[in-house]
């Protein structure tokens, strides 16, 4: 059965990370909805690159995910913690066990604040690091703590793709990924 992933994006994500979380995860024969938080499908990325989702968030609250997964960027991350649909979702997501994700700023900005990261080790942007209150780590680029994923930033994008990879389809289809990723 093929794995279901949602990707929320807003105005100010950070690009490099989205598109290489919806573009990897789609390599290993994901279904990935990208779902903007906003009022428009299209937003505007931190770095001005233009994105456009799939569906509004609105389309996917009667949804089940495999995994949810967060990309960074400010002032992206904070629409992300300001979005109660998303925000509920997460906490569905996570007392059902099933996997959520984030990277860079979401982790400090959108797990941390709604309560996801208690008593999970986890990382961030190296400057959020303080943000996150207990268990933080700057030790390794990509942390899993149970159902929890989280990862520092652009440069660690690929590495935390390929994990969720693993941890929703296998370690054999995250190396196929991979070696054809030249990775």
């Amino acid at each position: 059965m093929q794995k279901t992933v949602l990707v929320p994006i807003s105005d100010g994500v950070e690009e490099m990370e989205a598109v290489i979380i919806i573009d990897i995860l789609r390599r290993a024969q994901t279904h990935v909805t990208v779902a903007s938080v906003g009022k428009d499908l299209a937003v505007t990325a931190s770095r001005g690159v233009k994105l456009v989702a799939d569906v509004q968030i609105t389309d996917c609250v009667d949804n089940t995910y495999d995994l949810i997964v967060l990309p960074g960027g400010m002032p992206g991350a904070e629409h992300l913690r300001d979005c109660e649909i998303l925000c509920q979702m997460l906490k569905a997501q996570e007392c059902s066990g099933r996997l959520f994700a984030a990277i860079c700023a979401a982790p400090a900005v959108v797990l941390q604040e709604h309560g996801l990261l208690k008593s999970r080790s986890a990382t961030c942007y190296p400057s959020l690091i303080g943000e996150i209150k207990e268990n933080a780590t700057l030790e390794q680029k990509v942390v899993v703590d149970g159902i929890c994923v989280t990862s520092q930033g652009p440069g660690s994008a690929m590495e935390f793709a390929l994990k969720l990879i693993e941890l929703l389809c296998g370690s054999e289809k995250k190396n196929e990924v991979a070696q054809a990723l030249l990775v």
